[in-house]
């Protein structure tokens, strides 16, 4: 039995040598080398059709950003905002500015937020207190009466060229903000502009005229007005509460004690015959940042000494149109004097 089971697992006399197998194996390796085939994709068009063109383009790896459009949603599925966006909301909670928001140094009205208003009203705003920007023309009409150091003086007739004038309508616009609206400039103007820093800091407005009325000074005038009366007052019955009594008054104030008031602030007194003037100033301005600078001063003595040909004319000769109080006090310090020369526009 045993003899049976020896001979059933003995091996073979043609079974080959596992290490001659294995060294076969080898060799076979280094005399056949390995081949690696690989196989990719040719890309497709738009329309889902093959594009044969080329083997060189079809062995190339396909983009799918640019067949894919750019949706922002990620590979996990979630959606991306690559680019924020930050807008400025307001509350209206009754506001009386809420639409348009007033600048309270220029006047100007723009709407907060808006980004197209915000730039308008910044350059608009340089240009308010800083002066209008000017970079000079070929032939100006520069004045060397005084001679200055911070800037110089040009002046504009109405048979300029028209670009002259349109800067000096630009000019008026600016001045109106202040001063009213279509009255400052008309074809008998003399026009004198300021220049410091490339910008017009100050403009001048004048006229010829032939008549003025000449201002009562404040020691004159007051021997005009009335004087205003005593208080009057008016005791009622007393008030008795218990142990305490009350006694009730009443004040009266005549009204010539408030027409008083109102003199002193915008009612100007003149005399009433008329005397010959030549030059009329009609407007004057100057910006607020280059205001206490003595440029109102230079503008007023360039027009003296330029406006009658020939001829010089007196700080006191000078007539004014409608002065405001500003306006009053400035040529109070400009002529030394609280009395001065006057005009309306029917006497020219």
């Amino acid at each position: 039995m045993q003899s049976k089971i020896s001979s059933f697992f003995k091996p073979s006399s043609s079974t080959a040598d596992p290490s001659q197998c294995c060294s076969d194996m080898f060799d076979y390796g280094r005399l056949q080398p390995e081949i690696v085939v690989t196989y990719q994709r040719r890309p497709q068009n738009s329309f889902g059709e093959i594009d044969g063109a080329s083997t060189d383009e079809a062995s190339k790896e396909i983009d799918l950003e640019k067949f894919v459009p750019d949706l922002g949603v990620a590979k996990s599925g979630k959606v991306l905002n690559k680019k924020r966006k930050y807008a400025q909301f307001y509350l209206e909670l009754g506001q009386s500015d809420f639409l348009l928001h007033t600048c309270t140094v220029c006047g100007f009205k723009y709407a907060r937020g808006d980004e197209g208003d915000e730039k308008f009203h910044k350059t608009f705003h340089k240009n308010y207190t800083h002066g209008i920007p000017f970079k000079g023309w070929r032939n100006e009409r520069v004045l060397q009466i005084p001679p200055l150091e911070i800037g110089r003086i040009i002046l504009v007739l109405d048979d300029d060229p028209p670009l002259q004038r349109n800067k000096v309508q630009e000019v008026v616009k600016m001045m109106e903000m202040e001063l009213g609206d279509g009255w400052i400039y008309h074809q008998l103007c003399k026009v004198y502009l300021f220049i410091s820093s490339q910008r017009i800091s100050g403009c001048l407005v004048t006229e010829p005229i032939k008549k003025a009325y000449k201002i009562l000074s404040k020691s004159e005038s007051s021997r005009c007005k009335v004087s205003p009366e005593k208080e009057v007052r008016r005791t009622s019955t007393t008030l008795q509460f218990g142990g305490v009594s009350f006694q009730r008054e009443i004040v009266r104030i005549n009204q010539s004690t408030k027409s008083h008031e109102e003199s002193d602030s915008g009612v100007i007194l003149c005399e009433k015959e008329a005397v010959s003037a030549l030059c009329g100033i009609r407007a004057i301005w100057v910006s607020p940042s280059n205001r206490r600078k003595h440029i109102a001063s230079y503008l007023l003595d360039a027009a003296r000494g330029t406006f009658c040909k020939n001829l010089v004319l007196k700080r006191s000769e000078l007539a004014y149109s409608q002065p405001t109080s500003v306006g009053r006090a400035f040529i109070s310090s400009y002529t030394s004097s609280d009395s001065f020369f006057v005009y309306t526009t029917s006497d020219l």
